[in-house]
């Protein structure tokens, strides 16, 4: 399981070549992909205001067809376009499609957003056992429906937990948790990230990461955060060599 930021792809990283080689040497991988960055440009052009809250993106009504468009359109193919290209059978989907992730509504004020996904796992399984690569956006359905915005950590969170994953790797533009000092943190559990929450030295999108990865973790996986611009992330993650494993 990899979830894979808009922001990680950088000029040396070998990330989609290395998530390529995995699916075609038969390991079932499941990519769920961000595109925060790009889906702020194009809210920006239509003069639609972009607001966060604790690293979550606030979705309004004027907000959500843009969103939804970008995630599970411009971005979702471009990267089904790379990963076959590199000889990936590559399936482009969002989870909307086959209800495949559900969360109730945020509580928290903040729009078409879902905080609380969790994954019907079957028709991903039939996908990995076709031999398919699948790519999800992170757009799902309310209880009621209704497409929403759901956070990709969270998503990927959810995914791992029902897919029973090995392993989830969660690439970030940073070598994984970084102390006070911007020194990165080898191993961190629940009570160390609400210490360096409280310190405000955790914040913004690390900490849907950190909640992410406790359920994966809780789930049975070894989950990391690792930077995913350097070359190689992705197998020395595998291999427990880089970034921050999540307890």
């Amino acid at each position: 399981m990899v979830k894979l930021g808009g922001s990680t792809l950088g000029a040396h990283d070998t990330s989609l070549a290395d998530i390529a080689a995995l699916a075609r040497q038969g390991r079932r991988v499941v990519v769920v992909h961000g595109g925060g960055a790009l889906t702020t440009e194009w809210l920006e052009r239509l003069g639609v205001e972009t607001e966060f809250s604790n690293g979550l993106r606030k979705t309004t009504a004027a907000a959500l067809d843009t969103t939804i468009a970008v995630l599970a359109g411009v971005v979702n193919k471009r990267l089904v376009e790379q990963f076959t290209s590199l000889g990936a059978q590559a399936l482009g989907i969002s989870g909307a499609d086959a209800g495949i992730v559900r969360s109730p509504l945020s509580e928290r004020g903040l729009g078409f957003v879902g905080e609380m996904p969790v994954c019907n796992a079957a028709p991903l399984a039939a996908l990995l056992d076709a031999g398919f690569l699948p790519i999800m956006a992170p757009i799902g359905l309310s209880t009621s429906d209704q497409l929403i915005n759901i956070n990709a950590d969270a998503v990927a969170g959810a995914v791992s937990v029902a897919l029973e994953a090995e392993a989830l790797v969660m690439l970030t533009d940073t070598d994984g948790v970084l102390d006070g000092e911007q020194r990165p943190i080898a191993t961190i559990d629940a009570e160390q990230a609400e210490a360096l929450q409280a310190a405000r030295v955790v914040a913004g999108g690390m900490l849907p990461k950190l909640a992410a990865g406790r359920a994966a973790a809780a789930g049975g996986a070894a989950a990391r955060i690792v930077d995913g611009r350097a070359a190689g992330a992705v197998p020395a993650a595998l291999r427990g060599e880089r970034g921050t494993r999540v307890l």
